[in-house]
């Protein structure tokens, strides 16, 4: 872990809703608070695991009537046009795109597809559903730690099961393999036959947002050499 390291992050997050109820997806300022509150938990271990020394500051709100950008798939002309024009700050800065998650939780572009992507550096940042916030209406899903997955990810981590059982795994030597993503939070998961359970705790697994404590010290360098190479301002 790099000495001394420690990173803000400038947060804007841009509410795309289809209508201004709740229900429309238009999430009040109060529940943009408790996620960025909750970044700040996950990443500097107040719920166990690693302080991985990032903390998130909002920088910014804004709100987009459009039903079709609030739908919108991950690698579609509706995400094209939406990130064009409402992403803001440069490498560092970590846009949220609050939509109805286009059948996902959300996704997230990794540092390395970004840098020097030729004018396509609009496109970085993570889409969450917007039901994954605190006190969300998905089931399971609605601690916040979408965004918390999804942040790991624009640092520069993999999921756990990456690669499966394979030796190169998921590039940290602190997470045991895993051959599949983990549904709900089964104790004593243990799904390859090399040493230690699955990190079902962990936040980039697929578990269920309560089974969710942890990123762990290797995790933390890694999201740190790859801020340090692709994203510091």
């Amino acid at each position: 872990m790099p000495k001394s390291f420690s990173a803000t992050v400038p947060v804007y997050v841009h509410v795309i809703n289809k209508g201004q109820t709740m229900a429309d997806g238009n999430v009040p300022d109060a529940q943009i608070q408790q996620q960025i509150a909750v970044l700040n938990q996950t990443f500097n271990g107040a719920r166990g695991g690693a302080d991985t020394n990032f903390n998130f500051v909002l920088r910014g709100v804004d709100r987009t009537t459009n039903e079709a950008w609030f739908n919108m798939s991950p690698n579609t002309s509706q995400e094209r046009a939406a990130k064009r024009q409402l992403h803001q700050g440069g490498t560092d800065a970590l846009n949220i795109y609050t939509t109805e998650g286009g059948g996902f939780l959300g996704w997230a572009y990794f540092p390395k597809q970004v840098a020097g992507s030729n004018g396509r550096e609009y496109i970085d940042g993570i889409v969450i559903a917007f039901g994954s916030m605190p006190g969300g209406d998905i089931p399971k899903f609605n601690l916040g730690f979408t965004a918390t997955h999804e942040a790991g990810h624009w640092i520069g981590l993999y999921h756990t099961f990456q690669n499966g059982c394979s030796a190169i795994g998921d590039r940290i030597d602190d997470t045991p393999r895993q051959r599949f993503p983990t549904s709900g939070c089964p104790a004593r998961q243990d799904s390859c036959s090399e040493p230690g359970p699955d990190p079902i705790h962990n936040y980039m697994d697929y578990s269920d947002d309560p089974c969710y404590t942890e990123f762990t010290g290797q995790q933390a360098t890694r999201m740190q050499q790859q801020w340090l190479a692709y994203r510091a301002p």
